[in-house]
């Protein structure tokens, strides 16, 4: 993977989340936080829970803390943007660089930032495809949010 393709991988994950966190906002207080029986439960502690880790992630690749900043309409597109500025600055030996931490349980891993890239697209993924599934059982129709989708919509910005 390049630093493009990182890069374009984060815009993706953040333009997704964006189109889901738009369409969960419309819920009612009860429809959003309605026990689902997910592993999350709710359509909000399933966000939240793609909120923490974004910036779980964000904190150990930055190597400093980042403190909670409000509700997910608030927080969330402050840390994806903090993930697209970021990302934005790589080159494709940055991907190769190790991050070392300590997780909550108190073990220390070390990932590169390429591995660690893809996991946070890729939990991002998996647990939107869920919110969607919950959308739909409240008989609502979730936004598309396939990276076909984006890259049609990307080609459209630029024609």
């Amino acid at each position: 993977m390049t630093a493009d393709e990182a890069c374009g991988h984060i815009r993706y994950s953040t333009w997704a989340s964006r189109r889901l966190l738009d369409a969960a906002l419309k819920l009612d207080a009860e429809q959003l936080h309605r026990d689902m029986s997910v592993a999350h439960k709710s359509v909000h502690d399933t966000l939240g829970h793609v909120l923490m880790a974004d910036r779980t992630w964000l904190s150990r690749v930055l190597g400093e803390p980042i403190e909670p900043a409000g509700g997910i309409e608030v927080e969330w597109p402050q840390v994806r943007a903090r993930w697209e500025a970021l990302a934005d600055g790589w080159n494709d030996a940055d991907l190769a660089r190790v991050i070392t931490y300590t997780n909550s349980s108190g073990a220390t891993n070390s990932f590169t930032l390429r591995e660690i890239v893809l996991h946070v697209v890729n939990h991002a993924t998996l647990h939107r495809g869920q919110v969607m599934a919950m959308l739909r059982q409240l008989g609502i129709a979730p936004p598309p949010t396939d990276l076909i989708m984006y890259f049609r919509e990307q080609q459209s910005a630029h024609a």
